[in-house]
């Protein structure tokens, strides 16, 4: 996993120690990090791959290629980084209910957790929301129509959200965020790539893990087991055995099969 860090991070993060906010930049920085570990670790149980983490200004963003993902499978992903901050404020929540005096150490905590869920949840792509409406959308209407409505409701996030900068909260995050919406309206995401499982490495020395799958298994169900330090061997079974299939061989079949595609066909 590659970090990469934008220039303007080191920026931010040297005003936050001139004007003490230190302390505070560093918790919005964990609590992004924390949220994109939850997209990260649910890619990986479905069977996809996350590249690298982004540290910008106004957060983080995992890239992940997720080449053929279904609409059901990327709203799943999309909810688990909400999810993390949802279990991290309801942790600070229980802990002040029955240590109320730890809510001075982790009031910040709670906050930045509950502000990163709101954020997210916006309905204006490419956030957590705008990913979940525009999968939903597609359903009912054409991608063009779909590419139109969320760039309406992203356009209307930047007015709302400079209003809340001028007029309420001086939080130059906020102003951070408009921005990346406004820049994000404007652009094209890049088209996903295909993860070249056979391209990797092979560790020698590696345990061997073997698994026993049904014969109606798909590549992201047998993806699921795959573990950096032990060597996967799929049993196929039906009625009967079928087939044994291993880590090199299921990396070979997948070069050229969708990851929803049967193993046995």
């Amino acid at each position: 996993m590659k970090i990469k860090v934008h220039p303007l991070f080191f920026f931010v993060g040297l005003l936050s120690a001139l004007f003490g906010g230190l302390p505070q930049f560093i918790i919005c920085v964990l609590t992004a990090l924390l949220h994109e570990c939850g997209h990260i670790f649910c890619a990986a149980r479905m069977g996809f791959e996350c590249s690298k983490i982004s540290l910008m200004p106004y957060g983080a963003a995992a890239s992940c290629d997720i080449e053929g993902i279904s609409p059901a499978d990327e709203i799943r992903l999309a909810l688990a980084g909400p999810l993390v901050n949802v279990l991290i404020c309801v942790a600070c929540a229980g802990l002040w209910w029955f240590y109320p005096v730890t809510y001075g150490y982790t009031d910040t905590v709670f906050y930045a957790n509950a502000g990163m869920l709101a954020m997210n949840l916006l309905p204006a792509y490419p956030l957590d929301g705008g990913r979940i409406a525009r999968c939903l959308m597609l359903k009912f209407l054409k991608p063009k129509t779909v590419s139109i409505v969320l760039r309406a409701v992203s356009l209307a996030s930047v007015v709302a959200l400079t209003l809340v900068f001028f007029l309420a909260v001086h939080n130059y995050s906020v102003l951070a965020i408009a921005i990346f919406l406004l820049c994000s309206a404007f652009s094209k995401s890049p088209p996903a790539q295909k993860i070249n499982f056979a391209a990797r490495k092979k560790k020698r020395g590696r345990e061997i893990r073997y698994v026993i799958l049904d014969e109606s298994a798909t590549y992201r169900d047998a993806l699921r087991f795959v573990e950096s330090n032990r060597y996967l061997v799929l049993q196929i079974y039906g009625e009967a055995f079928i087939d044994e299939i291993t880590e090199d061989e299921l990396y070979e079949k997948l070069l050229n099969k969708n990851i929803y595609d049967k193993i046995i066909e």
